[in-house]
């Protein structure tokens, strides 16, 4: 949605809840304080949640030179705007997050191996990912995720600004709302994907 900003985001928060509307969330009023204190940890809790399709980003991960130090041969470090990573990151490998990394041992996969870009040399196990990246330019938002955000805004700054459970409840009610319109807009992925089943369990079915 080009033009929104996180102000906007805040009014739409601020309208939802019938408090006076800002012209910055750097204003000093208390309507814009308590928005500030607010809006990064909710736009993020929200990325988080559900694996949205415009949050959606890809890269190919280089080992690290320092391998971890026991269970595992090798260490990724995770791009520096990753939130989540989306499972599964390749479902042939057994691996874990762990400190901004992703740990994992060297199998047979098509996800491991030399990219064609060069940009992994020939012999380092390359690592294909997917995540949710942490978007912070509004504009970047799609309408589904803008409206959710500032409902969820809505039901954090409520209490403070309103002292109204009625309105909190009834925000808690109209984000139902959102995610039902949001699943039934296909605006993220709505179908866990499953690791395959592990050899031991198929090689009694074989």
């Amino acid at each position: 949605m080009a033009g929104q900003s996180q102000t906007d985001v805040c009014n739409s928060a601020l309208q939802r809840v019938g408090a006076a509307r800002i012209m910055d969330i750097t204003d000093n009023s208390r309507e814009a304080r308590v928005c500030a204190v607010a809006y990064d940890s909710n736009r993020r809790s929200e990325l988080m949640k559900y694996r949205w399709k415009f949050a959606t980003k890809r890269a190919v991960l280089a080992p690290d030179v320092t391998p971890p130090a026991f269970e595992f041969q090798y260490a990724y470090t995770l791009p520096a705007d990753c939130l989540r990573v989306l499972l599964p990151t390749d479902p042939y490998l057994d691996w874990s997050v762990e400190s901004g990394k992703i740990l994992t041992n060297t199998m047979q996969s098509p996800y491991l191996g030399a990219n064609a870009n060069g940009s992994v040399a020939p012999g380092s196990p390359a690592l294909y990912l997917r995540y949710i990246s942490d978007i912070t330019d509004a504009s970047q938002f799609d309408a589904i995720f803008y409206d959710m955000l500032a409902i969820a805004l809505g039901i954090d700054i409520c209490e403070a600004l309103t002292q109204s459970n009625q309105k909190k409840s009834d925000l808690q009610a109209e984000y139902k709302d959102a995610l039902a319109e949001a699943k039934r807009m296909n605006a993220f992925e709505t179908i866990p994907t499953d690791p395959p089943d592990d050899s031991f369990w198929l090689v009694r079915y074989s």
